[in-house]
């Protein structure tokens, strides 16, 4: 197997490879809400948020209404008490976490990089909530710390970014991602297999599209149906249908095979809420998932990047 990012037999580019490799240890995420909203919900583009949104993406998270700094000092306590040695990645997660002042980000995440327990951030956010003044900011933190923002692509199809009421369209996608890049800070794009209307073709071609855009890192979710969400009553109604896992493991193979060798894959399958999940079922098994995807790599004898091609 022609595939150098490994020392495990994986066929991709695993974080935990990644971390191994820079660190030398173990990272963990400290997850915190910081107590953001989101222009989806707020009104500024639209209410509700997307239709697969329950309420804000941060079911991990602390309570907003507890400082940062309490937050964190918490989390890193737990993982400590597990791991004493391991290293601490402080997560924004929950909404948009640039969807603020630039003067109001400094509050937030200056204290954090300059804290010595912390080995780096990463912040969860939308492309279009990064502005010129706010990827310059960005940048003087990534020269303090060591900074990942992640960015909800989702897919590159606009009719789909429709339906999922995103407020945004790739293009404007695109303006922030190139924001980040042209600054060299580190970024960590979403997409999500299983959304509506799409065909295995098109999923395939979000991450034949998202090679191009040489990523430093990405996350494959598959959709999951969450209770109190517009896509529980899609789901419902007829409207949507999940992916059957066969068929997810075969698209994530397929995907990965597009992408580039050092693309680091951060997530490969989907951490649904199980207090919330309506479908489908079979995600909340892991193991299998991941099981899966080891063996359909060595059924078809391939590796990540095996078709990718660099223009």
């Amino acid at each position: 197997m022609d595939f150098k990012y490994t020392d495990d037999n994986k066929r991709y580019h695993t974080l935990s490879y990644y971390n191994r490799h820079k660190y030398g240890r173990k990272i963990f995420k400290a997850v915190i809400d910081a107590g953001f909203t989101c222009p989806n919900k707020d009104g500024t583009k639209g209410t509700g948020g997307c239709i697969f949104c329950r309420g804000g993406s941060g079911y991990f998270t602390g309570s907003p209404e507890i400082s940062v700094s309490i937050q964190l000092k918490a989390e890193t306590e737990r993982i400590h008490s597990k791991y004493p040695d391991a290293g601490i990645i402080a997560y924004f997660q929950a909404n948009t976490n640039t969807y603020a002042p630039v003067d109001r980000l400094r509050e937030i995440y200056l204290p954090v990089a300059k804290n010595n327990d912390i080995t780096g951030i990463s912040i969860g956010t939308r492309a279009d909530c990064i502005s010129e003044e706010t990827a310059d900011f960005l940048c003087e933190l990534s020269k303090l710390t060591d900074l990942t923002v992640e960015l909800g692509m989702q897919t590159v199809h606009d009719s789909t970014l429709k339906i999922l009421n995103t407020g945004y369209t790739h293009n404007e996608f695109l303006n922030g991602f190139y924001r980040l890049k042209k600054r060299n800070i580190r970024t960590c794009l979403h997409i999500i297999n299983g959304l509506p209307g799409e065909t295995e073709e098109m999923m395939i071609q979000t991450a034949v599209k998202t090679a191009e855009l040489s990523p430093n890192a990405i996350k494959i979710q598959l959709l999951h149906i969450l209770k109190d969400t517009p896509l529980e009553k899609m789901y419902a109604d007829g409207e949507v249908r999940t992916m059957e896992k066969e068929n997810y493991i075969s698209v994530v193979v397929s995907q990965l095979e597009s992408l580039p060798p050092e693309t680091v894959i951060e997530r490969i399958t989907g951490d649904g809420d199980k207090k919330y999940l309506v479908a489908p079922k079979w995600s909340t098994d892991k193991l299998a998932v991941l099981g899966g995807i080891d063996k359909e790599f060595v059924r078809r004898d391939t590796f990540q990047g095996k078709k990718f091609q660099k223009k």
